[in-house]
C-alpha cells in the first residue's frame, strides 16, 4: 500500500489583522496616558487642601478627553476591517 501524502496549507482566518492590533495598542497606549494624567493630587500636608492641584485643567480636562479619545482609537481598531 502506497501512503497518499498530500500538502495542504492550513490558513488560519484571524478576526483581526495586524494592523488592527496596532490600532488597539495605540488605543490603549493613549487611555494610559490619560489615566496617568488623571493621577496623584496628594500634598504634603495632608491638613492643606490645594485647589490647584486637584483641580487642574491637566486632570479636569486633558486626562477625560485622552480616555475617550483612547476609547475612540478601540472602537475604531475594532470596526476596521482588515485588509485581505
Amino acid at each position: 500500500m502506497a501512503e497518499k501524502t498530500t500538502t495542504e496549507k492550513k490558513t488560519f482566518n484571524t478576526l483581526f489583522g495586524k494592523e488592527n492590533y496596532i490600532w488597539i495598542l495605540a488605543g490603549l497606549v493613549v487611555m494610559l496616558l490619560g489615566l496617568l494624567l488623571m493621577a496623584g493630587g496628594n500634598s504634603k500636608d495632608p491638613n492643606v487642601f490645594s485647589d490647584n492641584d486637584v483641580y487642574s485643567t491637566r486632570r479636569i480636562t486633558v486626562a477625560p478627553i485622552l480616555i475617550l479619545l483612547g476609547l475612540g482609537i478601540e472602537v475604531f481598531a475594532i470596526f476596521r476591517k482588515p485588509k485581505a
